[in-house]
């Protein structure tokens, strides 16, 4: 009766250790330290910074989440092998995408002329291309903030306002830019 009882013990254990590791909330390959990439607006545009260049990139999107009424989004291509992405003007606040500066990263989805991102509650930014992290940012946050904070500081998430100094001290030790390998 006694063996009986530490089985059944010892099965409860196991039992619960096995549902424990099933309900790990973990995604199976989420980076060790949280993604970022950093947005500002200046002069009515929002500007994109990686943090530290990614190499190749074929695609970059930009996703607009606006709850209850769909999610818009952005696509800029490259042909192969890809370009080195570090710094992008993204879109104007009045609408339209920023100046095409005559580079090879071309809109090939461009948004729906009547959208107004500057409603949306978030964007959340991947490139295509080399191994990379997707990054997401408050648009509330990002409009109201970017006025208040010198020009070569960008938001990263929950990182804040960081300059070139700050990415650098921080990155593999707080976050991880969006192409920047997990060390882990």
């Amino acid at each position: 009766m006694a063996v009986t009882r530490r089985l059944r013990a010892a099965c409860a254990v196991l039992l619960l250790a096995t549902v424990t590791a099933a309900c790990d909330t973990e995604a199976q390959f989420a980076p060790s330290l949280p993604p970022a990439a950093g947005f500002r607006v200046d002069d009515g545009t929002l500007k994109l910074w990686t943090g530290t260049p990614c190499s190749g990139v074929t695609a970059v999107t930009l996703i607009f989440e606006t709850a209850g009424q769909g999610d818009q989004d952005q696509v800029w291509r490259a042909p192969k092998p890809g370009v080195t992405v570090e710094r992008m003007d993204l879109l104007k606040t009045a609408g339209g995408s920023a100046p095409d500066t005559g580079g090879p990263l071309q809109v090939q989805k461009p948004l729906p002329t009547d959208f107004d991102w500057t409603k949306a509650t978030s964007i959340v930014f991947y490139v295509s291309g080399p191994t990379a992290n997707g990054a997401r940012e408050d648009v509330a946050q990002l409009l109201r903030e970017s006025p208040n904070h010198p020009s070569d500081s960008y938001l990263f998430g929950q990182q804040g306002w960081m300059n070139e100094a700050d990415v650098q001290r921080e990155n593999k030790k707080s976050f991880l830019t969006v192409c920047t390998p997990d060390p882990n």
